[in-house]
């Protein structure tokens, strides 16, 4: 609900995450990313609806309760790296009390261990260690991300949804960053659903990528073919490539709708020079692609 109305912010939101995978999912602010994440964690406001099925190991996480999702999914079925590190930081409570907590609680480790746990997964987020002393209000947005980082890995969780997990790390912390998530996924068939504006950061990591736009997934590939041939099928997927500095530096016209005043038919047909009078009706999802007129670069190009 917004102003009094509903506002569908997530639509057609429909994919698969396969044991030692990691899917990226990008699109723009606002797109409904961080609401598809939040939504399978039940993290959503309590005046959200949720429809539809999203399961993990047989359990339907949008039909399950508070007492479930808490006990036995958040942190031990599902890690979770949040978009804003520092609203989920405890603020009176340092970086070491919090990880020893979570590592207790989620592992069973007691001390004299529990220390040295603590400072291990620390260090597998790259945060360091003449900092976990310190209280969240004493750490810049980037060492914020790595604790929350660092608490999301603790439970070694089969699945981890990393939100922005890279917003405010120079390169060479990014890069890093996104290899330990890699090495998450990697391990014992665990899977990642990453979401991010870094492009790079996805093609470095990425198995599949995901595309979203106004609130529905509009493309869904192989991230080989996607960052390079034959490349994206759908005008917008191709557009945020074109956009980047390292490629045509082209940026996409005009600005995305809002989610409570989507156009009837293809949400994308006003900034796409592709469009149609067949995009006045809303395309249904082919081979992956929502577009009625999908192609490759190397046809768009011929």
């Amino acid at each position: 609900m917004r102003g009094g109305r509903h506002v569908a912010a997530v639509t057609d939101a429909s994919f698969d995450l396969r044991p030692g995978e990691c899917l990226v999912l990008v699109g723009e602010s606002g797109c409904g990313k961080s609401v598809l994440a939040s939504a399978l964690l039940g993290l959503l406001p309590g005046n959200a609806e949720t429809t539809g099925q999203a399961f993990v190991d047989g359990l339907d996480l949008l039909a399950a309760d508070e007492r479930t999702l808490a006990r036995t999914v958040r942190g031990r079925r599902i890690g979770l790296v949040p978009q804003s590190p520092s609203a989920h930081l405890t603020p009176v409570r340092t970086v070491r009390a919090q990880l020893e907590e979570t590592v207790r609680e989620l592992t069973g480790t007691r001390r004299p261990g529990l220390r040295a746990a603590a400072e291990t997964a620390a260090e597998r987020a790259a945060f360091p260690a003449d900092h976990l002393d310190r209280y969240p209000h004493q750490l810049s947005g980037g060492l914020a991300q790595r604790a929350a980082t660092a608490l999301a890995l603790v439970g070694d969780a089969p699945l981890l949804l990393a939100d922005e997990p890279t917003t405010g790390l120079d390169r060479d912390l990014v890069d890093r960053t996104v290899d330990e998530l890699r090495r998450h996924a990697d391990a014992d068939g665990r899977a990642l659903l990453m979401i991010t504006h870094d492009l790079a950061a996805a093609e470095r990591i990425a198995d599949r990528v995901a595309v979203m736009y106004a609130g529905r997934i509009v493309e869904l590939a192989d991230a080989t073919a996607f960052f390079g041939t034959p490349g994206p099928r759908h005008p917008y997927a191709r557009g945020l490539l074109d956009a980047l500095p390292e490629r045509a530096f082209t940026p996409i016209p005009g600005m995305p709708p809002e989610l409570g005043d989507l156009p009837a038919g293809c949400a994308f047909a006003a900034r796409c020079t592709d469009a149609t009078s067949a995009c006045e009706a809303v395309p249904a999802v082919t081979d992956g692609v929502a577009c009625h007129h999908p192609r490759q670069r190397e046809a768009a190009d011929a």
